[in-house]
């Protein structure tokens, strides 16, 4: 799983998943993923750290109804889109805000809008 989450990330997203046990949190997404074909995508900000294959965000599987969520990791690797391409992750992505503002952008626009 390194290639697909790299450690640093690993770190910085269960580095909020212990902050947010600690207090009410709302932190920016650490890592994008995305299907290149079929529309899905999800914004992470934190993994469980009881659960380290558990990781929460804001989550759209390309529905038009994207939703605060927890999603397997593993699952999340062996997602194939309709052409049968791997789940992968956007290594240019920069979250600008914390992910309660990319949750009101992707409820009115009906997916998630970076």
């Amino acid at each position: 799983m390194h290639d697909f989450l790299p450690d640093h990330l690993r770190e910085q997203l269960l580095a909020n998943g212990r902050i947010s046990r600690e207090r009410d949190h709302d932190p920016y997404p650490v890592v994008k993923f995305f299907t290149p074909d079929a529309g899905a995508t999800w914004l992470l900000t934190e993994i469980d750290p009881d659960n380290p294959e558990l990781a929460f965000g804001l989550c759209d599987l390309g529905l038009g109804s994207p939703e605060l969520g927890y999603v397997s990791l593993t699952e999340l690797q062996g997602v194939r889109g309709r052409l049968g391409l791997a789940v992968e992750r956007d290594a240019h992505f920069v979250a600008g805000y914390p992910l309660s503002h990319y949750a009101r952008l992707a409820r009115a626009a009906q997916r998630i809008v970076t």
